[in-house]
């Protein structure tokens, strides 16, 4: 079957063959040897990945449980096997469900395997898999025995870093030189992981990542039980390969070494996932690995009209760590890319949801509108304009901003700072970040409650004066509530910004979250620093917060339609008419911690080259000159992706009160603009600005002025700083 020329097979097929064009059938016939399927965004990868499934059987070359299908979902493989049942079944008895099981996931497939040899990876028959919970809590326990202090490294995070050394298949004498070892002192996280593995026997039982870890291990140094687990299978085929982590490479690497008849499908400008373990070497690789393959590239797209494709095209092509594609669509060519810089991200903000509207009005379903965005910091200000335009939204892949558990936390701070009677504040934050205040304190607090009446805040300073608590927990509660009342005293004589940073500040909160070495603490840090940067737009904590009460409680129909708000990692897979893209600044996108190294650049590309090709029509990318983030107004410099976006596919567009923004050609009018607009400061210059207050000029380079301030260095574009004197 692999000798099947493309091209003339169309009479001898079936209809859905014939359906393919001409590189998808290639794919879907080159049954023997390895095949690298190098799949576009929208190329049609899981119509063809699904029809060599059928071509396979269709041809007779292996029986459904003969063929070894890893997919990364339940639903992509729910969606292969049903469709690769029903064209067994046209020619074939009703099969059993168990002729489809070694179709499925990497983790329900590994798990299978491992139930078939549970004793060669230290385990019994019968053994559980550990959720979440129970996880964290063998983790905590062995933390504890170890001293390692579980209020600075939670259980949680510890957990992560465990699973993410098993996820590079790593030992536990071999995690030594790995970045996350040194979160823990000397040799502490290599004892944690070996007391884990250890509990976990004790217990019978599995976390997650040894489903793949376990195996991989076996097939490692048992070879009869690898090789009778390759003779099950006469292909295998994986999906998303740009995706699969070092265990994961692992085991599709050693299960696929006999017969070698192994199809890996996958998008190397779409691997995204650095922070969950991918590594886009394993499909860069893949025909190392697997001499003599076979690649084929899909390059025309279904999806997106011809200028969005030339334009993600260019962006990508700046990346080195690349197979390379072109991709290409019959489509028809519509209006161009539309880029445009504002004033600040309000205005960014305005105009994105002003634009969603235009594109109602002409007949564009707000469903088919989204916003995709690098950080969930950028939300904010979006939410904000489409509450006060009552642009109807939703938030894709998570919460809207209001609703997100830290922007809880901060919000039930200060609403405890003003209204000392909100229990459900209290209760929130008492021990957040651990303070020592438990559940059987809190029990305490309501008894008497029940008994007197009063705020649980009220209870507890009664409470202490009668000696009817014992040390610790009366020290640590007085504490508290001494800190509280200082928060009280922020609320009322403080600017409201100042005084929520305090209150923040002086908790232990923002610092909780610097000092967590879990993955999302940064982007939380952000949303709090984003929500306590907001608070300037209000003149009291007061109607701050009853403004918040009714962002919460604006109804949003079910079934009604919205435009989706996301970020860029959330939207890969999905597609829509018209794409903004905003915040395209220099630490923002590309994020500030890719400026020091050139793999975290080259993905940052890739995240670029994920949002331009989401779009069917129309796309719009959009940049501010200042922007509010980590708890101040930033001024920005443009991305150094928008020099990529050639000019030829683009209309500028046009914002009187943007200084960065002038009719002409993109890369040159944003220069022209840079170069008007540079101001040239002596160095030792008084200088003045308008949020850092008084500076002296240490440096400049072109629009970009070095200027000492009180609170340190900062670069700023020099057309922001005036003439002006006074202390630093």
């Amino acid at each position: 079957m692999n000798s099947i020329n493309p091209a003339a097979a169309d009479e001898e097929s079936p209809a859905w063959v014939r359906a393919l064009n001409e590189a998808q059938r290639e794919a879907v016939f080159a049954t023997e040897g390895p095949v690298l399927i190098l799949a576009g965004a929208g190329t049609g990868k899981t119509r063809t990945l699904i029809s060599r499934l059928r071509w396979i059987l269709h041809c007779g070359l292996a029986r459904p449980w003969e063929i070894l299908a890893v997919t990364f979902t339940n639903k992509a493989a729910s969606e292969m096997r049903t469709r690769a049942r029903a064209n067994w079944e046209e020619n074939n008895d009703a099969p059993r469900d168990e002729m489809w099981r070694w179709i499925g996931t990497f983790h329900s497939l590994s798990l299978r395997m491992l139930r078939g040899f549970p004793e060669a990876a230290g385990l019994q028959k019968g053994f559980s898999i550990l959720d979440g919970d129970d996880q964290a809590r063998v983790i905590k326990e062995q933390a504890q025995l170890l001293k390692i202090d579980t209020s600075q490294h939670r259980p949680r995070t510890l957990l992560e870093m465990v699973q993410g050394w098993k996820d590079l298949a790593l030992l536990p004498s071999q995690v030594g030189s790995t970045d996350q070892s040194r979160w823990l002192k000397g040799d502490l996280g290599e004892q944690l992981y070996e007391r884990y593995q250890e509990r976990l026997r004790d217990l019978n039982a599995c976390d997650f990542a040894d489903l793949i870890f376990h195996p991989v291990r076996v097939f490692q140094k048992e070879t009869d039980i690898l090789e009778s687990w390759r003779s099950r299978f006469r292909y295998i085929l994986v999906d998303e390969y740009q995706d699969i982590n070092t265990a994961q490479y692992l085991w599709l690497r050693l299960l696929g070494g006999g017969h070698k008849n192994v199809c890996a499908v996958g998008d190397d400008d779409q691997s995204i996932y650095s922070w969950r373990g991918a590594d886009i070497r394993n499909i860069l690789r893949f025909p190392t690995d697997f001499p003599g393959t076979q690649t084929i590239r899909l390059e025309q797209n279904y999806r997106s009209q011809p200028r969005i494709l030339r334009v993600a095209g260019k962006v990508i092509s700046a990346n080195t760590e690349r197979a390379g594609k072109n991709l290409y669509s019959h489509l028809p060519e519509e209006e161009p890319v539309r880029v445009g810089g504002f004033w600040d991200d309000r205005a960014e903000a305005a105009f994105i949801s002003g634009e969603a509207e235009n594109l109602r009005r002409n007949g564009l379903a707000y469903s088919e509108a989204a916003v995709l965005v690098r950080i969930t910091a950028q939300m904010r200000e979006l939410e904000e304009r489409f509450l006060a335009d009552s642009l109807p939204y939703r938030v894709v892949g998570g919460l809207r901003f209001y609703e997100r558990a830290e922007i809880r936390d901060a919000l039930a701070y200060l609403r405890l700072a003003r209204y000392s009677g909100d229990d459900l504040a209290f209760e929130r934050v008492v021990n957040r970040p651990r303070r020592g205040i438990g559940e059987t304190t809190l029990r305490h607090l309501r008894t008497a409650q029940n008994s007197t009446g009063g705020s649980l805040a009220e209870v507890g300073q009664r409470l202490l004066s009668g000696g009817g608590l014992r040390n610790p927990a009366a020290r640590n509660l007085a504490a508290f509530l001494s800190s509280l009342e200082q928060w009280r005293e922020h609320v009322e004589s403080l600017p409201l910004l100042d005084a929520a940073r305090r209150i923040l500040e002086d908790s232990g909160y923002l610092a909780m979250w610097r000092t967590d070495k879990s993955f999302e603490s940064a982007g939380r840090l952000e949303n709090v620093e984003s929500l306590i940067e907001g608070l300037s737009d209000f003149e009291s904590m007061e109607v701050f917060l009853e403004h918040v009460s009714l962002v919460m409680e604006q109804w949003q129909g079910a079934d009604e339609e919205r435009v989706s708000l996301m970020t860029l990692h959330a939207a890969k897979g999905l597609e829509f008419d018209a794409v903004f893209l905003p915040g395209w600044e220099e630490g923002v996108f590309p994020h500030m911690r890719s400026r020091e190294d050139k793999r975290d650049l080259e993905e940052e590309r890739r995240l670029a080259y994920v949002g331009v090709t989401r779009a069917r029509r129309h796309l719009y990318i959009t940049y501010a000159a200042s922007r509010r983030l980590h708890g101040r107004v930033e001024v920005q410099r443009p991305s150094s992706f928008l020099e990529l976006l050639p000019e030829s596919e683009l209309a500028f567009l046009h914002d009187e009160a943007a200084p960065v923004v002038r009719e002409g050609r993109p890369r040159e009018a944003v220069k022209r603009s840079r170069a008007s607009l540079a101001v040239r400061w002596r160095v030792g210059s008084r200088v003045r600005h308008e949020v850092f207050g008084a500076g002296e000029v240490r440096a400049q380079e072109g629009e970009w002025v070095s200027v000492h301030f009180a609170d340190g260095e900062k670069t700023i574009l020099s057309q922001y700083l005036t003439t002006g004197a006074g202390d630093v």
